[in-house]
């Protein structure tokens, strides 16, 4: 039996070493410029140990370095979705946005809802639904106080401060529960067709819309067949080829 634990321990140590090895031979790879080489190892890490933030961030720029710049973009999607709070990321991502041809503007969008998906993204689902937590459980100390204190300014403290560590658990326990649905539905792609015709249904047949180029960012309203339909930040919504999109 020790033989067999010996065995199996000696194994999950070699994966780890393989897997560090790997990682270092890619950041040696990307610092000696040899960026396709980096590109391939670290694109068989991601296959064989799994990704994370900073995996998808080291890709974007391999990505990047080497020209890709659709590929870059979706990786440096990729890691905010995992990191949003990340600002070398979005940085890097617009760098990246500003070598695509479409540049899609946005709708207006009342100032206060930016704002509040600013607030959003500046965390991660994980930090909010932690933040949740820690102002509920000095929520409910306020409550203790306004409850079990008989000194005035002790149960002031307690029903105001209670009150709005309330609020903000609220606030942080909804963010989480958005950042994780960001995370789950994936409904976002980036279009990866060098150039490609939006139509206004899901066939060949239907009436040219307009014209979408490799690396812009869609999100995904329906998929009818080999078909989805697509919606752009400015408002504009289309049907194109499901394999010319890459899922964020």
């Amino acid at each position: 039996m020790k033989k067999i634990y010996s065995i199996l321990l000696f194994c999950c140590l070699s994966v780890v070493v393989w897997g560090q090895d790997l990682l270092s031979q890619a950041n040696e790879a990307y610092s000696q410029e040899n960026y396709k080489k980096a590109i391939e190892l670290y694109e068989k890490v991601a296959q064989d140990e799994g990704v994370s933030s900073e995996l998808y961030y080291n890709m974007g720029n391999a990505y990047y370095k080497d020209k890709q710049y659709p590929k870059a973009i979706l990786n440096y999607e990729r890691a905010l979705l995992l990191s949003p709070g990340n600002d070398d990321v979005r940085f890097n991502l617009e760098m990246a946005n500003s070598h695509i041809t479409d540049k899609v503007e946005p709708v207006g969008t009342f100032f206060l809802s930016v704002w509040i998906h600013s607030l959003r993204d500046s965390l991660s689902s994980n930090s909010w639904a932690v933040l949740a937590i820690v102002c509920f459980l000095f929520f409910v100390a306020g409550i203790y106080l306004y409850f079990f204190t008989r000194n005035v300014l002790l149960r002031k403290i307690g029903f105001f401060a209670g009150s709005v560590l309330l609020l903000i658990s609220v606030l942080s326990n909804n963010f989480a529960s958005e950042q994780k649905d960001k995370i789950t539905e994936r409904n976002e792609a980036i279009v990866f067709a060098p150039t490609i015709t939006i139509k206004s249904s899901p066939a060949e047949s239907g009436t040219d819309l307009f014209v979408l180029h490799e690396g812009t960012k869609v999100k995904l309203l329906d998929k009818v067949g080999e078909w989805s339909e697509i919606l752009l930040a400015d408002g504009n919504r289309g049907w194109m080829p499901t394999n010319q999109l890459e899922i964020i």
